[in-house]
Parts: C-alpha cells; sequence; structure tokens
C-alpha cells in the first residue's frame, strides 16, 4: 500500500463516517475498523523493506525552495508505531462499538478517532521537519475533540480545554524549536537533520532548539512540571484513553525524542534536562497513583510514571538504554490499552469507577478479572510478561550508568523505589477491586461479563502481553531490532532477550521491588489520605483565571466606542518596534542621487497639506476631510508615476475612488462629530486639544519614520533581488509586465492568501452591517438637523434625498452616469486583457468595473441596481476563490509545485496565433474576488438605507 494512502485513508473515511446518521453505530465501527484493518496490513507488508534499516520514501513537490516538499517517510521505528497506531485503533474500535451508548452519536466518534488517526499517521511517516509540526499540532485538536466528546460535561470540558491548551502551547514552542534545527543542520529534511549530528550539537543554537523541542515533547507526554494535564483527560470515553493514552497521543513526546536522539542526544545539557524530568516524572507518578480513587487516575498517573521510565532511559546517553526505552514503549503500549480497556468493561458492567466501592469483582467477572491481573501484573514486572524484561532493562541501564558520583549510586535506588511503586498501584488495581468480599450492593448495577466482543480487544492484547513475557527474542526481537536501529542511528549494541541472565543486580532490584511494592501496598491501604494535591492543576486554573482576567481587562480598554484608542495602540506598538529594530541607524545608500524637481516638491507640498487640511477638517467636516484625503491619495498616484510605477499608480488611484465612494455612502451612519461648541468648558478644551496633540506627534513620528526607511532603502542597489524577475519575467512566467507577473505566477500563493482575507474582510463587513442598527440619538435627530449641507453623516430621515444631494455635490448628471456602466465594463475588459504585459490586471480591472457599479447606486438606488444588474456577490467571490484554487492544483495534478504557470501558443483560423497563459484564469479569480467583496459591501449598505428609510417612516 502506497505511504500516501496509508495517510489519506482515514481522512477519506472518517469523513464519510461523520455523514452516516447518528444511529448507524454498527456501519460506522465496521467502516473504523475495517479502515484500521486495511492499514494495518498495508503496513505489514511493507516490513521485509524496512528490516535491517531500510527506508521507503515518497515525496510529493510542494515548496522545494524553502523545504516544503510533502515527504513521507517509513522506516524501522516509524513502522513500528505505525503497527501500534493501527493495530491497537482497530481493536478500540471493535471495543467502542459495544462501550458507546445507542444514545451517543456514535459516528460522530468515530469520524473524530479516525481524523486522529491519520493526523497520528502524519507524523510518524514525516520526513520533514515542519511537515511533522503540522501533523503535531492536528493530534492536538483532533484529541481536544476527542476528550471534549461528551461535550454536557463540566469535566469534559475543562479536560479538553487544559489539554488543548497545554499541547497547544507546547506545540508552538516545538515549531519554534524545529525551525531552528533546520536553520542549524541546513535543511528541514529529517534524513539532512538526522546526518548533522555534530554539525548540530556544536551550533551555537543548539541549546535554543533543544530547550523548544523538549518543551514540546514533553508537554505531549506529559512530563513533569507539565503532566497535570493527563489526568483531567480521564473525562473522555474510555476507548479514548485506551487509545490516546496507551499508544497514540502522549506517545508523541517520547517518539519525537527518540526520533532525534541520534542528532540531540549525547551532551551534558540533554543528559540533565531529559535525565531530570524523567526521573522526576517517574517517580512524581507513582507516588501519586497510589492515592487515586478512579481506577481511570490510577491509570493515568500510572502512565505519567511509565512515560518518565521511557523519557529517563532516552537521557541517559547510552544506546542500550535507547533500545530499552524503544523496547519499553511497545511493551507499555499492549499492557495499558488492556487495563484501559478492563477499567471501561468495570465502569460498564458495574457503573462506577470508585475503587472505594469495587470489591470481589473476581466471582462476578472471572474472566475479565483474569485478563486485568495478567494486564496488572505485566505492568507491575512480574518474571513471564512482557514488562518484566523492559524494566530489568531499565534497572540494568541505572546500574550501569557512567556519571557523577551521586548519580551512579541515586539513579538505581530512585529506579528501585519506582519499581516499588509501580507495584504498589498494580496491586491497588488487581486485588483490591478482584478480590475481598463482593461488594455488588455497593454498585449502581449488578456486574457480569461483558459481551464476548467487547471483551476480544483486552484478550488479544494480554496475549501479546504473554507472548512477548516467554519468548521475545521470537516475538519481539526482529521488530526490536528494525526499530531500535532507527534510534541509535548506527550499529546496535549488544543486547539480550533472555528471560534468564542469571543472578545480577538488576534481578535484585526486581526481587526488591516485588517484595517492597507488596508492603508499600498494605501500608497505603491503611492510609485514609485518599488522594494527593494536584497542585499542577490549581496552577493551571489560577494561571487561566489571572490570563482570563487580562483579556477583558484589555478589551475594556481597547473595545471603545470609537477606533481611535486601537489605531492609536497599533501605531504606537508598530512605531516602538520599528524604532527598536532600527536603534543603529540605517544610514544612506551608494546609489547616485538625482537633482530635486521643484514640481515633485510642489507635487507633495500639495499632498501635505491636503494631509493635513484632512486632520483638520475631519473635526468639523467629514465629507471635506474625505475630499482632502482623496487629493493626498492622488498626489501619491502622481509619485508612482514619477517613479516608472504605472501598475501601483492604476491600482492607487482605483483604490482611492473605490474607498472614496464606499466611505461616502458610509459616511451618513456616522453620529455628529461633537455636540454643539458651547457645551465644551475650558476644561474640557483643553484634553480635546492635548489628545490632538499627541495625535499628531504619533502620526508624525510613524509618517516620518517610513518616510526615512523608504529613503533609506531607494538609495541601496539591490541588483541580486530585482534582476531575477526582471530576467525572468517573459521566459518563466510569459509575461512582460513583471508586477503582474509577480503577482500571478512567483508570489501566487500569497495571492492567494489575500484574496482569502479579502473575502473574509467582505463577508465580515457584510454580516456586522446586516445586524448595525442605528444609534437611538442620531435617529431621534428633528429634521432640520439633517441636511447633507450640514454634515452629511447625520442624515437618516430620507436616504435618497441625501444620494441625490451627495449627486449634486458632485455635480454629475444620473443620466451620465448610468452611460458609465458599460463604459468602465470596456475599460475594466481592456485592463484585464492587457494586464499580463501592460500595466493593469485583475485587481485593477476588478475595481474599475467595481466604480462602474457604485456609481450607478449613487444616481439610481438600491431598488434599480438589484432589479436591473442582478447581482450575485457572495457567487463572484466563490467562484474567484474556486479560480485561484483551480489554477493552483492544475499544476499540481499534473506533476508541478503548487500554482506553476504554463504558456500555449494556439493558432485560431481568423485570429492567428494566441498568446495564452494559465495564469490568465487566475487573473480571472482576483478579478472576480474583487469585483464580488466591492459588490458584497455595496449590497450591504444598500440595504441599510432600505432599513433606515423604513424605519423613519420614509417613502
Amino acid at each position: 500500500m502506497p505511504l500516501l494512502a496509508l495517510l489519506v485513508m482515514p481522512a477519506v473515511s472518517g469523513a464519510i463516517a461523520a455523514l452516516l446518521p447518528t444511529r448507524a453505530r454498527n456501519r460506522a465501527a465496521g467502516l473504523a475498523g475495517l479502515t484500521a484493518l486495511l492499514g494495518l496490513v498495508g503496513v505489514a507488508l511493507h516490513f521485509p523493506k524496512v528490516r535491517g534499516g531500510g527506508q521507503l520514501v515518497e515525496r510529493i513537490p510542494w515548496v522545494p525552495s524553502l523545504g516544503l516538499d510533502l515527504v513521507l517517510r517509513l522506516d524501522g521505528f516509524s513502522w513500528t508505531f505505525c503497527v501500534l497506531v493501527l493495530g491497537i485503533g482497530a481493536l478500540v474500535m471493535l471495543y467502542a462499538r459495544y462501550y458507546l451508548s445507542p444514545s451517543d452519536p456514535v459516528p460522530r466518534f468515530f469520524a473524530f478517532l479516525l481524523a486522529f488517526m491519520g493526523a497520528m499517521l502524519g507524523v510518524v511517516l514525516s520526513g520533514n521537519l515542519l511537515q511533522l509540526a503540522f501533523f503535531w499540532e492536528l493530534t492536538s485538536l483532533f484529541s481536544f475533540l476527542l476528550i471534549g466528546y461528551w461535550h454536557q460535561r463540566k469535566d469534559a470540558q475543562r479536560g479538553a480545554r487544559m489539554a488543548l491548551t497545554v499541547t497547544g502551547m507546547g506545540g508552538l514552542c516545538l515549531l519554534a524549536g524545529l525551525l531552528v534545527l533546520g536553520q542549524a543542520a541546513g535543511s528541514y529534511e529529517l534524513d539532512a537533520v538526522l546526518g548533522s549530528a555534530q554539525r548540530v550539537r556544536a551550533h551555537s543554537l543548539y541549546p535554543v532548539a533543544l530547550c523548544l523541542i523538549l518543551v514540546g515533547a514533553f508537554t505531549k507526554s506529559a512530563q513533569f512540571p507539565f503532566h497535570f494535564w493527563l489526568p483531567n483527560a480521564m473525562a473522555a470515553p474510555t476507548p479514548v484513553s485506551a487509545y490516546l493514552h496507551s499508544a497514540t497521543m502522549v506517545k508523541l513526546g517520547v517518539f519525537l525524542l527518540a526520533r532525534l536522539w541520534p542528532v540531540l542526544s549525547g551532551t551534558e545539557l540533554w543528559f540533565w534536562l531529559v535525565g531530570s524530568a524523567g526521573l522526576a516524572t517517574l517517580l512524581l507518578g507513582a507516588w501519586a497513583a497510589l492515592f487515586q480513587r478512579d481506577l481511570k487516575g490510577l491509570l493515568a498517573y500510572s502512565t505519567i510514571s511509565h512515560l518518565g521510565l521511557v523519557v529517563l532511559l532516552l537521557g541517559l546517553n547510552s544506546a542500550l538504554a535507547a533500545v530499552a526505552a524503544v523496547f519499553h514503549i511497545i511493551n507499555h503500549a499492549t499492557f495499558k490499552a488492556s487495563l484501559f480497556m478492563a477499567a471501561g468493561i468495570i465502569d460498564h458492567e458495574t457503573g462506577t469507577r470508585d475503587i472505594r466501592r469495587l470489591s470481589g469483582l473476581f466471582r462476578l467477572m472471572p474472566i475479565t478479572g483474569t485478563l486485568a491481573v495478567v494486564a496488572t501484573a505485566a505492568m507491575a514486572g512480574v518474571p513471564l510478561l512482557n514488562g518484566f524484561l523492559s524494566k530489568e532493562m531499565f534497572f540494568a541501564e541505572t546500574v550501569f550508568v557512567d556519571a557523577h558520583p551521586t548519580v551512579e549510586w541515586g539513579l538505581p535506588i530512585a529506579a528501585t523505589l519506582a519499581g516499588m511503586g509501580s507495584v504498589a498501584y498494580s496491586l491497588r488495581f488487581a486485588a483490591k477491586v478482584f478480590f475481598g468480599p463482593a461488594s455488588a450492593r455497593d454498585t449502581p448495577r449488578v456486574p457480569e461479563e461483558p459481551p464476548k466482543w467487547m471483551r476480544v480487544p483486552v484478550e488479544v492484547l494480554v496475549l501479546a502481553c504473554l507472548v512477548v513475557g516467554v519468548a521475545p527474542a521470537v516475538s519481539i526481537g526482529p521488530f526490536l531490532e528494525a526499530a531500535s536501529l532507527q534510534v541509535v542511528g548506527g550499529p546496535l549494541p549488544e543486547y539480550s532477550l533472555k528471560i534468564w541472565h542469571g543472578f545480577t543486580p538488576p534481578l535484585l532490584m526486581s526481587a526488591l521491588a516485588l517484595g517492597g511494592g507488596a508492603l508499600l501496598y498494605l501500608w497505603v491501604r491503611r492510609q485514609e489520605a485518599g488522594r494527593v494535591r494536584l497542585e499542577g492543576t490549581r496552577v493551571f486554573t489560577a494561571l487561566l483565571a489571572r490570563l482570563t482576567w487580562l483579556s477583558r481587562w484589555t478589551r475594556r480598554w481597547l473595545l471603545t466606542a470609537g477606533l481611535q484608542r486601537q489605531l492609536m495602540a497599533m501605531v504606537g506598538v508598530t512605531l516602538l518596534v520599528g524604532v527598536l529594530s532600527l536603534w543603529g541607524g540605517l544610514g544612506e545608500g551608494e546609489r547616485p542621487r538625482v537633482p530635486l524637481s521643484p514640481i515633485f516638491v510642489a507635487l507633495w507640498a500639495v499632498g501635505g497639506v491636503a494631509a493635513l487640511g484632512a486632520a483638520w477638517q475631519a473635526k468639523f467636516h467629514r465629507l471635506a476631510a474625505l475630499m482632502l484625503s482623496g487629493t493626498a491619495g492622488v498626489a501619491s498616484c502622481v509619485t508612482f508615476i514619477w517613479f516608472s510605477a504605472p501598475d501601483l499608480a492604476l491600482t492607487q488611484l482605483t483604490v482611492e475612488v473605490v474607498t472614496t465612494l464606499l466611505i461616502l455612502l458610509g459616511l451618513r451612519w456616522l453620529p455628529p462629530r461633537e455636540p454643539a461648541r458651547g457645551v465644551y468648558d475650558a476644561h474640557t478644551r483643553r484634553v480635546a486639544r492635548g489628545r490632538r496633540a499627541r495625535d499628531f506627534v504619533i502620526a508624525l513620528s510613524a509618517g516620518g519614520g517610513m518616510a526615512l526607511l523608504a529613503y533609506a532603502v531607494m538609495t541601496r542597489d539591490f541588483p541580486e533581488r530585482t534582476s531575477f524577475f526582471l530576467e525572468h519575467s517573459l521566459s518563466g512566467g510569459g509575461g512582460r509586465n513583471v508586477v503582474n507577473v509577480m503577482l500571478v505566477d512567483f508570489r501566487g500563493f500569497d495571492t492567494f492568501g489575500e484574496g482569502v482575507v479579502l473575502t473574509l474582510v467582505a463577508l465580515t463587513v457584510y454580516a456586522l452591517l446586516r445586524r448595525f442598527r442605528p444609534a437611538a440619538e442620531v435617529m431621534a435627530l428633528p429634521p432640520q438637523q439633517q441636511s447633507l449641507a450640514k454634515d452629511l453623516q447625520t442624515d437618516l430621515v430620507n436616504p435618497r434625498q441625501a444620494r441625490d444631494t451627495a449627486v449634486g455635490y458632485l455635480m454629475v448628471p444620473a443620466v451620465l452616469v448610468r452611460l458609465l456602466l458599460p463604459i468602465s465594463g470596456v475599460v475594466s475588459a481592456f485592463f484585464f486583457l492587457r494586464g499580463h504585459n501592460a500595466p493593469g490586471g485583475g485587481f485593477v480591472a476588478g475595481l474599475v468595473m467595481s466604480v462602474g457599479f457604485l456609481l450607478q447606486y449613487l444616481v439610481s438606488g438600491t431598488e434599480w441596481v438589484e432589479e436591473r444588474l442582478r447581482l450575485a456577490p457572495r457567487t463572484l467571490m466563490g467562484a474567484g476563490l474556486l479560480f485561484v484554487l483551480g489554477t493552483g492544483a492544475g499544476a499540481f495534478v499534473v506533476g508541478y509545485p503548487l500554482l506553476t504557470s504554463h504558456t500555449f501558443h494556439l493558432k485560431v483560423p481568423v485570429l492567428g496565433e494566441l498568446h495564452l497563459g494559465s495564469a490568465l484564469f487566475f487573473d480571472v479569480g482576483v478579478y472576480c474576488l474583487v469585483l464580488g467583496s466591492t459588490l458584497l459591501i455595496l449590497v450591504a449598505l444598500a440595504h441599510q438605507s432600505i432599513r433606515a428609510h423604513r424605519i423613519t417612516g420614509g417613502e
């Protein structure tokens, strides 16, 4: 099976499951289970290719220049994780079919579970660091949905939010760390990074990359001090806990540490950071598990402890310890998944998971009890079970560690204590629940054996624990070797999977752990402490409350009735960042200066006076301020022409016209600028003058800074930046207009993103205006104050009269304006068709056409525009997005990177040879997006006119 099919199959099946009816539990479970089984078979067939250090790589070009190819890479280690993800996933699918209630939306559950499975496979199979980070975040998102599946429960909401917050924060740190690691290694390709161990460890950014990556790994694998989210995630359904917290999500952190072990390990910093976190988590989790009253809570803290064991092994800088870590990852997944399922069966049959109410269940559930006892014995490290083998390897590594003397004698003691804790909480699970006097009267339901097929997944996993424990070399040996080869990154050290190694220090430690653990269990059983204090949860809750208070205070401070404070904050922060970044000064470049032209000085003198006049007139008359700001915009247009940038001049001119007309239409919705002058006292006037002086200083500083920055840039030569586009515009993009070729070809992805943003903005404006209601004080203005000559924005009673008055200000007869519509259509087509070789293009053409429609609204009103022209702005926007995306995907389908353009030369009988580029269709999408977005805002304003007209009783 191709690796891409393995990755896509869960996503497709999840989408199908989401569309199934709510009661179609059998179909949803069957689809999910079949998907997992097919994937498992497909992965199993690849084992001969990855055995002995082999790899299977599939590469799909994306943006090769940025290292953003989609690379799927299967080796022995990722193969092992794929088997865990798919194999245990298939068992969980079967188990969930019988666990979930018929009243639950079962198809939605399996859709989330399949989506999470696909994200897990994406992380495991990633051959690119950035791709790995993307799928890493997807696992956090889908785990949030799974943990909060029972969204009506408060504990599920809290647990899901906490898991997403902690792991999401860690994911951001991981992304930053992987970016730094890629820079240090010189590539984001995983193979290149793994082959650059010496270069990375010698790099000055190695500590930064290591710390950031460790934060991402520790948060995902619940390592101290980020361990507190995992017990709270037990509010999820038990199938989710069995899957996420045994074989998949919490294993991602240790997977990442093991995957990057060849390149990041081997230093003192790695030893102390990773080893310390692992040791603290190992002991803390074991101790906390002893006092849990909830079965899943006990298993959650035991999971934390075992993950700490794996992290500690990886932190020892020993190849043999890395092999032991891989072995324990496999063993822990099997016995912990079976224990979670057993806890779910107990809850399902008795109606409770409270250990204090459970006792003597072995008499009523002998088969389930036998399976659970064997699984807990594997977790405790009892001989002839898989947990014993990997834990004995762990003991051996702590005994023979080569480090500081304190570590050499202290680490074996800590490991033995942790082993005692493991035995004690395993006995608490098995002996307290299944033995002793029967507690059938204390449980909500009388327990009995579950349905046969609900028990089958537990039987399969317990059988694996037994087989590996009895015959490890035959059953798990080849797979462990294949996985460990990739983790160690070189020849494997000698190790033995025999059951008996003679009387050795690790055997003595195992005996002490078994005996001491039994005594510890008896001591804990007599205690009344019940539950440890979850300080991590308290700290998280307090921090979340503080952040919530801070966000509310910030919102109250920023979200005022006007935009002045928000704009002032934005400009002020930008100005501060610019000053700090350029504190050393820019200096002048070496580019020869041209003589200063008096005409250019006069032009900008006019523009500057217009800008100052607009700021002054905004205090009294918004319409005059709008006209003056348009004059400053025209000065910018002439400046672009002066510097031989006709494309920018055209764009600036059309943008000025469109925005001026739209603002003109929206002015009448604004309340009066200020009350009568007589209302102001001396203090109020001083405050107003001070505020205006402050705003003037900020604006002057920001504008002056931009002018200095522009001057510094224009006085420098950048031949390496500009010559590429000038030289390759025609040969690479098929056009002579460099600006247009850059927009639709070289930087087409940026244009696509800007088009999406433009669409979202238009939809947001449309939604806000549909819900907008004029202020009561504005609606109550007397008719004598509603004159456009006095202030256009106060005229709400008669929008038609306001529109006519606006046309009177423009002094353009309506009949001439209507004739402009076909003219604007011709001019729009002209600019569109010539855009690839001359000034123009889809953006400018769309704006020109928008001007024609805006003028029609000004002179003809809403009814004429909507009845005669039949506008469909949302359809235009959707078509534009499809054109843009279809053009990019077309290149991707035929084997080229996304948005690669192609030029065609067609011979037409009458017209002759036509030069046609695929960028034409991309430009069609841009045209539709611009026109549709402008028209959507226009329609929203038009509907507001109708609403206000009806509210005020107009005809």
